[in-house]
């Protein structure tokens, strides 16, 4: 497909990566919340597509992950081959990355596919010596 055939948001999902901003309370303990009801990535054993709501819930630190950002990070996994399970801890691990967060939750919830639902949550938690 050459250039001129991606379409902008195509390449903007494919460009796209996380970007963080200063956090506007450095000090003040506040919880983000985040949902995105529209994950989508593909079986790595069928290539059958899966279908999910990421929620991200986190304290920042220094930074905080603008949203725009996150839509198109989260929409990048669409084409992907992973499991539920890798796919949630590389979202935690590629979040941490961006921005270190004092603490951050996220929690995938994977619509029934077989009549098997699935809930894959994982943590972060800044170590003591970080504070």
């Amino acid at each position: 497909m050459s250039v001129e055939e991606i379409k902008y948001g195509e390449r903007q999902i494919t460009e796209g990566k996380l970007i963080t901003f200063p956090n506007p309370r450095i000090g003040r303990r506040y919880e983000i919340h985040i949902t995105l009801p529209e994950f989508t990535c593909k079986c790595p054993f069928s290539g059958y597509p899966d279908f999910a709501t990421i929620h991200i819930t986190y304290v920042p630190d220094e930074r905080v992950v603008e949203l725009k950002a996150i839509k198109l990070y989260i929409n990048s996994y669409r084409d992907r081959y992973i499991s539920h399970e890798e796919s949630v801890n590389q979202i935690l691990d590629d979040f941490v990355a961006a921005c270190d967060p004092l603490e951050a939750h996220i929690k995938g919830d994977f619509a029934p596919r077989g009549n098997v639902h699935t809930v894959i949550e994982v943590h972060h938690r800044q170590t003591p010596e970080a504070f």
